[in-house]
């Protein structure tokens, strides 16, 4: 992705018109806690009391779930995210799904997926689950799967706003902002390196 302009503001830029379509752009931080806690709970409820899948298993299915949640992240974002095509509504809408993250990477209302994405982005996901999991597994894999989603969204938003002081976060955050202001066509994981260096886009090496 080209980058010709870069602002650290933490102001919002408008992009519609419309007061409607504006409001739908931008999101607090919080909001995907208060969505997506809740299906946690009722997949893990439905998972555990009545499909019959034992402790064990539904532990499983939350493991497979957030470690294929890790792929999807970083398939969307090198793969979706950073297509950029070439007919000028297809750019704005490019722009308007992660270009305008680019170009206003401190933007606090748009650091977290609005809802009027993620719920059809998280309704299709789980209908392709349904289709090629078996039943009794689909609700404890679908449960870490959005517990993935949610750790990516939240922890987007702390990259960019927190200042981590060591540890495995400030890792994190290192390896997001070289791809913000080093070379954004690399390091497409958010949440984790780990498929950056499996697929060869991560950082030769890593310096802020």
């Amino acid at each position: 992705m080209k980058k010709n302009y870069v602002s650290n503001s933490t102001e919002s830029v408008r992009m519609f018109k419309s007061d409607f379509l504006e409001s739908l752009s931008k999101v607090h931080f919080t909001v995907p806690l208060f969505a997506f806690i809740p299906v946690i709970l009722i997949c893990s409820y439905v998972a555990l009391f009545k499909t019959g899948l034992g402790i064990l298993n539904f532990f499983e299915m939350l493991a497979a779930g957030l470690f294929i949640w890790t792929l999807t992240e970083y398939i969307l974002h090198r793969f979706v995210f950073h297509y950029i095509p070439k007919a000028p509504w297809a750019l704005r809408l490019h722009f308007i799904f992660h270009g305008v993250h680019h170009d206003y990477p401190s933007d606090a209302k748009r650091l977290v997926m609005p809802l009027s994405a993620s719920i059809p982005l998280a309704t299709g996901f789980f209908f392709l689950f349904k289709y090629l999991l078996p039943t009794n597994h689909v609700y404890g894999f679908f449960a870490g799967f959005i517990i993935g989603y949610l750790v990516y969204d939240i922890g987007h938003y702390a990259i960019h706003h927190f200042n981590f002081k060591g540890g495995l976060w400030k890792k994190i955050k290192q390896h997001h902002m070289l791809h913000h202001y080093q070379d954004p066509s690399k390091g497409y994981g958010v949440s984790s390196a780990l498929w950056d260096k499996i697929f060869q886009s991560d950082f030769p090496k890593k310096q802020v």
